[in-house]
Order: structure tokens, then sequence, then C-alpha cells
């Protein structure tokens, strides 16, 4: 075991911890930046630096601008532990991680939290079977290894969803379907957001619809009442479209309904959090410079609030300048100075991500699930499960457990946390805040035997 001190710990390498830790590098701090992938990026610039231009070139210029950013860390002093595995912050900011099969601990004077965003839970009849995944999941194939899925339906809806799909027909992959979930509701409450100064996004988005149309690939807009059909694997997807059934067969369905933060470590250090009425998820209470309701644990990018990777790498400089100021680096007059231009992009950024929130707002189905959903993959437990512990007296994620084990795998309610919130907030007629989230204990990632004992080597 090996006990180093640092001025500041980051762990996550996307966008909010890459920037967080070239600003505080470049004012003198010492930075660990522990990061779980091979190289730096997070998911969003994941693969980047293979130096595959052909992947790069399909994945697009938003893609291809987090290359600055990489290039800009491996140019500081910043101490860039990769393959590392971070599975427990304690309170007094010591943080133990794994890798080579080693445990390490290292303990920060300020620990910066930029694990990002996941892929929210879909939970529709089928979701478990083999056959289907995320569209997060099939860009990181298409990323690391350029590997693409034969006739995938892509269904949901989100930002996400429709530039994999673009992706994919880039790649020559013929869509058999998109089935978008967004309701013609949704589109009205958008229209009063719309973000009339930033559209360069929004033209974006408009291509990657182009793209479909002219591909004519199969389009289905306002779908609900989604299904996966099929026993030992899927063999295709069911839903209600223009009051109508419409059933399409494809052995591979990539679901999508928006991202949520990562809270997974905050919520080990039972940091303060709230619920976000419009994103519909927890996020951890932060205030202008990403601190936390402890004050040596800052959260930086989409683990604090989802926004996307250009607001997550302003709010890591953000962030970092705030350590900065309070480890006496840099003066509180610099820090707001340097904050300016950032802060200002947030700001003007903002109003997109108000417009996308309310566009892309997961449909009711999503939180009211039917009763044979499984909505805890580890333990199959049911949203009719969940319903019957809550009229048996269960008001809270926490005592799900106690009545059936819900949220007990090793995920520990990664994957249903928000469902089961949602499902007891519904039945008990409380609101999601009330309900509250599953208490996480470390580790927060599986840990071998071997690793726990070379703690004490």
């Amino acid at each position: 075991m090996a006990t180093d001190d640092t001025d500041i710990v980051i762990i996550g390498g996307g966008p909010a911890g890459m920037s967080a830790a070239i600003c505080a590098a470049s004012h003198g701090a010492t930075v660990t930046l522990l990061d779980e992938q091979p190289t730096a990026g997070g998911q969003i610039y994941r693969g980047l630096s293979n130096g595959d231009n052909r992947i790069a070139g399909l994945l697009g210029k938003d893609y291809q601008y987090g290359k600055k950013l990489i290039d800009q860390l491996a140019r500081t002093t910043v101490q860039h532990l990769t393959n590392t595995t971070v599975w427990s912050v304690d309170e007094n900011a010591v943080i133990t991680y794994s890798k080579d099969h080693q445990a390490n601990r290292i303990a920060a004077k300020i620990v910066i939290i930029a694990t990002g965003a996941l892929e929210r839970p879909y939970p529709i009849p089928g979701w478990t079977l083999p056959g289907v995944m995320t569209a997060g999941a099939a860009q990181i194939l298409l990323k690391t290894s350029g590997i693409v899925p034969e006739q995938p339906v892509l269904a949901g809806t989100g930002p996400l969803l429709y530039t994999v799909a673009s992706q994919l027909l880039g790649a020559g992959v013929k869509i058999a379907a998109v089935v978008d979930t967004v309701t013609s509701k949704n589109h009205l409450r958008a229209a009063k957001q719309f973000p009339i100064t930033t559209p360069g996004p929004l033209l974006t988005g408009l291509s990657y619809l182009k793209k479909i149309k002219r591909t004519q690939t199969p389009y289905y807009k306002g779908a609900t009442q989604l299904k996966i059909t099929g026993d030992r694997s899927a063999n295709g997807i069911e839903f209600q479209h223009k009051g109508k059934v419409v059933s399409l067969r494809s052995n591979c369905i990539l679901l999508h309904q928006g991202v949520i933060p990562n809270t997974q470590l905050s919520r080990s250090l039972r940091l303060e959090h709230h619920w976000h009425s419009l994103q519909q998820c927890f996020h951890p209470s932060i205030d202008q410079w990403g601190k936390s309701s402890l004050d040596n644990i800052r959260i930086a990018g989409d683990g604090a609030k989802i926004g996307g990777a250009i607001i997550a790498e302003h709010h890591g400089t953000i962030t970092a300048l705030g350590a900065l100021a309070d480890l006496e680096k840099i003066t509180e007059q610099t820090r707001d100075k340097l904050a300016a231009l950032p802060l200002a992009a947030i700001h003007r950024l903002d109003r997109l991500r108000h417009f996308l929130d309310a566009l892309y707002a997961p449909p009711v189905h999503y939180a009211e699930p039917t009763d044979d959903t499984i909505i805890c993959r580890c333990e199959e437990v049911t949203a009719g499960d969940i319903r019957r512990y809550a009229k048996l007296g269960c008001v809270g994620p926490n005592q799900t457990k106690s009545f059936g084990r819900c949220g007990m795998g090793p995920c520990q309610g990664r994957y249903c946390s928000l469902t089961v919130t949602e499902i007891l907030a519904a039945e008990n007629k409380l609101s999601q805040d009330e309900v509250g989230a599953y208490r996480i204990r470390s580790p927060v990632k599986p840990v071998t035997l071997e690793e726990l004992a070379s703690l004490h080597d």
C-alpha cells in the first residue's frame, strides 16, 4: 500500500476532470487525476487518443474537439493514473483505489469528483433480454473497436439517440428504425425555451434528422407503450404509434432515455442531494464553485448537473479555481477574474440546456412501468414487487432491500434507484425528495480479495 499526499485529487478524466486538472496544475497545485479509462477523454472523448482518424472523422467535430483538452493535459505536471478504479472516498478526502490488482490510498486537501453521467435506465418489458443494450454502449463499441450492430432499432429519446443514429448510418449500418418517445406536449413546452442565441447544436441535430430521412430509415415519432419481444433473446420491439400497434423485427435494440448524474461517490459520502423536476433525477447540492455539503469535496461537470461536454469543461475550470482560492494558491480576486469567461459561457449555453431538458423529458411510461417489468436487474425485482412493498408499508428505497433485496446487487442501485424512487413516490403520494435514494456504501465498485489484502501489505 502506498499513501501519498497531494493538493487536489480529481476523479474522472472526462472534459470536467481534464479541464479542472489543467487549470489547477497551471497555478502551481499538485494534482493527481484518477482515471478509470486507459486514456484521457472520459466517455464523450473515449478512444480519441488511439489515433484512428477514420473513426474520429466518422464521429464528427464535436468528438474531435476533445483532442485539444487531451493534448493540454499531456503537457501539464498532472500525475495521471489510468486504468484506475476508485472505490472509496471518505470525509477526510482519503481516496482508496485499485490499479494493476493493487489497492492504494491517496490523501488530498481537496477532492474534485468529475465522474460524469450515466445513461438513464429505461425499464420496459424485455429490456434485460440478450440483444438489448443502450445507445451509449453501441457508441462505445464504435469508438473503441470500430464494431457496429446489425440492423438495430434505436428506441427512446434524447440528443445521444440521434447522434448514435447518425454515426451508425455514417458507418454504413442499415438501421431498422428509429422509435422516438417525444410527445407533442414536450415540443410545446420546449418551444418556450427556444435558444435563439445558440443555434449551432440545434442545426447539428437537424442534420441528424435529415440523414435519417435521406437514408429512408423508418422513423416513428411519439411512440408509447414500448415492449421488447422475444423469449431467450430479443427478436423485435412493439409499441403504440398513432393509435396502432407497430411490431418491428430486430435482434438488436438500442435503448436511450437521456443521461443522469453519476452520484455513486457523492451518495457514499452522504452529501446533500436534491431532486431536479425537469431532468427527473437527483443532483448533489453544490455552490457556484462546485463545493458540496462537505468543504473538502467538490463536484464538477455532469456529475453535478447534466449540461453536456462543453458546459462540463467550463464547470471543471470554475471548480478548480474555487479550490485554488481555498488553498490560497490564488486570491479571490484572481479567481473571480479568471472565472468570468467560463461563467458567461455556461450562462449562454444554459438556455440550450433548458430547451433540451424540456424537449427530451422522459415520457410518463418511464416512471410508471408495468407490474411485470423488471426494475432491479441484479435481483430480478419487478415494478409489481415494489408496489406490493409500498402497500406493506415500504416508503423508501433502502427499505426495499429488506422487503426483497432490491438494490442489493453489484451495481448498488445504479440501474434501478431512480425508478424505485419514482414508483414509491407515486404509490405513497410523496415527493421524490421525501422518498430519497439508496444509501451507497464503499466499495462503490467490485473489489477482489487480493486488492483488499494489498492494503495491509
